[in-house]
C-alpha cells in the first residue's frame, strides 16, 4: 500500500484535569490540564491533486469549507507559515499540488474530546509526509496553534500536562487504564463556557511535576452542568462507578475503570437513554512516529 492509500488516525483526547488558574490582558484564559489520548478516533484519507486546491470531500453540514479546520490546516501547510508565506514559498516547499480529503468522523461535533483539532493536526502531520514538506515537530505546532490552542498537543504526541493556553507541554505518565465514556445531547459551545461570569478563574496552579493522577476537576464543568442539565445527569451517574469527569468545556463525560472487563460491565448497566462507549487509554498519538 502506498503513502497516498493508507488511512490517517485523528484520536481524540480526554482532560484527566482542567483547571483555570488565570487570565491573560488579551482575555485568553490560563489553563493547566493533563491530555490523555484515547483509542476513539476520526479517519482521514488523501488524494493528491495535481491543480493546487484543497477539496474536501466530506464536508459537515453547516460548516463552509473554508472555515474547517482540516481545510484550514491544509492551506495553511502549504503556505507553510500559517497563512501568511507567498505562494511562491509554497511551490518552493514541494506543496504546490494539492489533496482531496476524505474525513470519516467518529468522534462526535462539541463534545469536548478534540475532534476538530485532532483531525487538524492529522491533516499537518500527514500532509507534511505526503507532500514532503520536511517540516519539524515544533514547526507543526507552530503553525497548529495559530489555527486552534488544542491543535498543538496532537502533533506534540504524548499524554502531557499542558499550561498556558494549552501549549507549553510536560510529558506525564498515565496508567493504562480504559474509560466509560457517555454522550449527552449536548453541543457546548466553548466560547459560551469560557465567556461566562460565573466560570471560576482563580484555581491554584500547581507544578507539573506534582501532578498525580487522580488529582484535580474540570472549572468548566460547573457552568456547563448550569446550562445544559444533561451533563450533570451523566455525570451524576458516571459517579456510581468512579470519580466522573466532564472533559474540555463538555459535554462529554467519562469515568475512569481499572481494566476493560469493569468498563463493559458499567457500559452494560447504562440507562435506556444515555449513550456511551468503551475506550481505552493510549501511551501516544498512533502517528507519534511519524514526525
Amino acid at each position: 500500500m502506498g503513502a497516498w492509500d493508507r488511512e490517517w488516525p485523528a484520536p481524540a483526547k480526554l482532560n484527566l484535569f482542567l483547571h483555570v488558574v488565570g487570565r491573560r490582558a488579551d482575555g485568553y484564559h490560563l489553563l493547566q490540564t493533563v491530555f490523555r489520548f484515547i483509542d476513539l478516533a476520526d479517519t482521514l484519507r488523501f488524494e493528491p491533486r495535481s491543480d493546487g486546491r484543497i477539496v474536501l470531500a466530506t464536508p459537515i453540514p453547516g460548516v463552509p469549507p473554508e472555515q474547517d479546520l482540516v481545510v484550514r490546516a491544509a492551506e495553511a501547510l502549504k503556505v507553510g507559515s500559517g497563512g501568511t508565506a507567498s505562494a511562491g514559498s509554497a511551490a518552493n516547499m514541494g506543496t504546490a499540488s494539492g489533496a482531496t480529503i476524505h474525513l470519516e468522523k467518529r468522534i462526535p461535533l462539541g463534545g469536548g474530546l478534540g475532534g476538530g483539532s485532532s483531525d487538524a493536526a492529522t491533516t499537518l502531520m500527514a500532509l507534511n509526509h505526503l507532500w514532503g514538506c520536511g517540516l519539524s515537530r515544533a514547526e507543526l505546532q507552530a503553525i497548529g496553534l495559530a489555527l486552534g490552542a488544542d491543535v498543538p498537543i496532537f502533533i506534540h504526541g504524548r499524554n502531557a500536562f499542558a499550561e498556558g493556553v494549552g501549549e507549553r507541554f510536560t510529558d506525564v505518565t498515565v496508567p493504562e487504564n480504559w474509560y466509560l465514556l457517555t454522550m449527552p445531547g449536548a453541543a457546548v459551545p466553548t466560547q459560551e463556557i469560557f465567556r461566562s461570569p460565573e466560570l471560576k478563574r482563580d484555581t491554584p496552579a500547581i507544578r507539573p511535576v506534582d501532578w498525580q493522577p487522580g488529582f484535580g476537576h474540570n472549572d468548566l464543568e460547573t457552568v456547563a452542568c448550569t446550562r445544559h442539565p444533561e451533563i450533570l445527569h451523566h455525570l451524576d451517574w458516571l459517579r456510581q462507578h468512579g470519580s466522573a469527569r466532564m472533559t474540555g468545556s463538555g459535554a462529554c463525560c467519562f469515568v475512569e475503570l481499572p481494566h476493560e472487563a469493569a468498563a463493559r460491565a458499567a457500559q452494560a448497566a447504562l440507562p435506556d437513554n444515555m449513550r456511551g462507549q468503551v475506550v481505552r487509554g493510549l501511551a501516544t498519538h498512533p502517528l507519534f512516529a511519524l514526525t
